[in-house]
């Protein structure tokens, strides 16, 4: 299990992923087992959430590039990532564990704002809507269960905060910080992503509920970057049963939000502990969303909890 990586020349520890520079605009970016909720990250780690994440992303990579180009190169266990690793500052200090969890990348120059589509209204949505009638300020009618399909998808976008919590932005926020065509350029792309994704995953007996998007510049190109469509960035629900007015059977990390609430939780830190039942079952929702929507399995250990020390690579 990684939960920080210990590689010389770090340029950057996220809530999940840990990036490095390669040279000649490129970098390796390595998904961690270390998992976060409500904008918190966890003390405990998932195992094989890492090596989900990485490949999960890199097949939705390939799938969408017709849509949207992206910063994807290859896996960092490929044959072709040793061309970019030599002579780097990290050149023989990848561990084969790490290089399963990572991927080669093109540096890009990040826009600062995550874009949220929601299909269904759940999770932060559908407590606003509860309260205030509206989904990030927006009017979306009366009388929906939770659950419920949104006759069209909503582009919701909000902040990106690599600490503390994400918050909501407003179309003018949007067009103030990107200006007019690329907020336009956003959503369009965005929305056109999501709804190619939750027809292919409704073919597969998986329903995209939600996800959240983060785009970039290379070469003056709009490029997905990040992750795209995992078990962490989005909500996969079981289409035999879905039924609206209720939380929702899924393969994702709303697991792990379930049980912080039932702790009673505030939200900040520090989190509680995740028990290993809770961690195990964690990890097998994620393999199962990774092969219910990819048809292959991963070679993966049994599972386990594993709460981390000082930085360091298990």
């Amino acid at each position: 299990m990684i939960l920080e990586t210990q590689m010389p020349g770090r340029l950057h520890r996220g809530k999940v992923r840990d990036t490095y520079g390669l040279g000649s605009g490129h970098l390796l970016m390595v998904a961690t087992d270390r998992i976060s909720a409500f904008d918190v990250v966890l003390p405990t780690g998932i195992s094989e959430k890492g090596l989900v994440l990485n490949r999960i992303s890199a097949f939705w990579f390939d799938k969408t590039r017709d849509i949207v180009p992206n910063h994807f190169i290859c896996l960092g266990d490929a044959p072709e990532a040793a061309q970019y690793l030599e002579g780097s500052s990290i050149a023989g200090s990848v561990s084969e564990e790490s290089a399963r969890q990572s991927m080669v990348v093109k540096r890009a120059e990040r826009l600062d704002l995550e874009c949220v589509v929601r299909g269904y209204i759940t999770g932060t949505a559908w407590s606003e809507y509860r309260s205030q009638g509206t989904v990030s300020g927006l009017d979306v009618g009366k009388g929906l269960l939770e659950g419920q399909a949104f006759p069209e998808p909503l582009f919701t976008p909000t902040t990106k905060a690599d600490q503390g919590h994400d918050e909501n932005m407003s179309k003018q926020e949007v067009l103030d910080m990107v200006g007019v065509d690329m907020a336009r350029q956003l959503e369009e792309t965005s929305v056109a992503v999501f709804k190619w994704a939750l027809d292919y995953a409704r073919e597969r007996d998986i329903i995209l509920a939600d996800t959240k998007m983060e785009f970039g510049i290379i070469d003056g190109q709009l490029m997905l970057i990040d992750e795209l469509l995992t078990p962490d960035s989005s909500r996969f629900w079981d289409v035999g049963g879905y039924k609206p007015g209720r939380s929702q059977p899924s393969y994702d990390k709303q697991f792990v939000r379930d049980w912080l609430n039932q702790q009673g939780w505030d939200h900040q830190p520090p989190a509680p502990e995740l028990p290993n039942d809770v961690v195990a079952q964690t990890s097998r929702k994620y393999q199962e969303a990774y092969f219910k929507l990819t048809g292959t399995h991963l070679k993966v250990d049994v599972p386990q909890s594993c709460k981390p020390g000082p930085t360091q690579e298990d």
